[in-house]
């Protein structure tokens, strides 16, 4: 699953709070023969007023009555669409189109128990940058928010529809993979890995080239804190055997 929240720096633009038109409502029907006002049949069968009784006055009420209700279920839709709204934007990272941590933890046990239930592989890879300090510390916080964001694009980019990356916290990056075995994890990540070391992003003119370690860990089943220590040690291991830089 990507996330492409939003997966921006400031707040999206969305269609909450729009309203659409209220749909026009029917004007009163004609006299009859007889004299009287004939209503319509669905609302005198649904009211159960009957058609005798259905005078200008009653009809003008009814009418007045299905405006106010009309409002109430566009005023209920926008409500809806407003929490939708605000559930998606609690879930999103500050920084990144992706999920925080909080909600990458959360799919990752939803991930864990399908796994279990339906005997699947799943795996979750950790993943750290390479360098942010140099970066940070020669070209300033600025570009080391961009190589955050160059990396998280990358990754978003190049995982299923049906996996998920969530931001875990500075430049530690996490990716779910349902339905993957630890060789197809690892191809995965070692795929991510290139991808990221091969497009360098541009800052204030300057190419400034980035790089990630990694570490996976699979599950079928199992509790998704342990889970991540377990792809984060893995990881740390990989970047303390290659001397990476922090």
């Amino acid at each position: 699953m990507k996330v492409q929240r939003p997966s921006g720096g400031g707040s999206p633009v969305s269609s909450v709070g729009r309203v659409s038109a209220a749909p026009t409502v029917k004007p009163a029907q004609p006299v009859d023969a007889a004299g009287g006002i004939s209503a319509p049949k669905d609302v005198t069968t649904v009211i159960g007023i009957p058609e005798a009784e259905f005078t200008p006055k009653v009809r003008a009420a009814i009418e007045r009555l299905m405006e106010e209700v009309q409002l109430v279920r566009q005023e209920l839709d926008q409500a809806k669409k407003r929490v939708d709204y605000l559930e998606k934007l609690a879930d999103q990272d500050v920084l990144t189109p992706v999920l925080n941590r909080r909600a990458f933890v959360r799919e990752l046990g939803r991930m864990m128990a399908y796994s279990e239930r339906y005997e699947v592989p799943g795996s979750v890879i950790y993943a750290d940058v390479n360098g942010m300090k140099q970066i940070n510390d020669n070209l300033g916080h600025q570009a080391g928010d961009e190589a955050i964001k160059q990396v998280a694009s990358i990754l978003l980019n190049n995982v299923r529809s049906s996996d998920i990356v969530g931001r875990l916290g500075g430049d530690e990056f996490g990716i779910i993979l349902l339905q993957a075995s630890p060789e197809v994890a690892l191809e995965k990540a070692q795929l991510l890995a290139q991808k990221v070391a091969s497009q360098p992003f541009d800052y204030e003119g300057q190419s400034v080239s980035v790089s990630i370690s990694y570490g996976e860990h699979s599950f079928q089943g199992g509790d998704a804190d342990e889970a991540l220590k377990a792809a984060d040690l893995a990881m740390y291991e990989q970047k303390k055997a290659k001397k990476l830089p922090e």
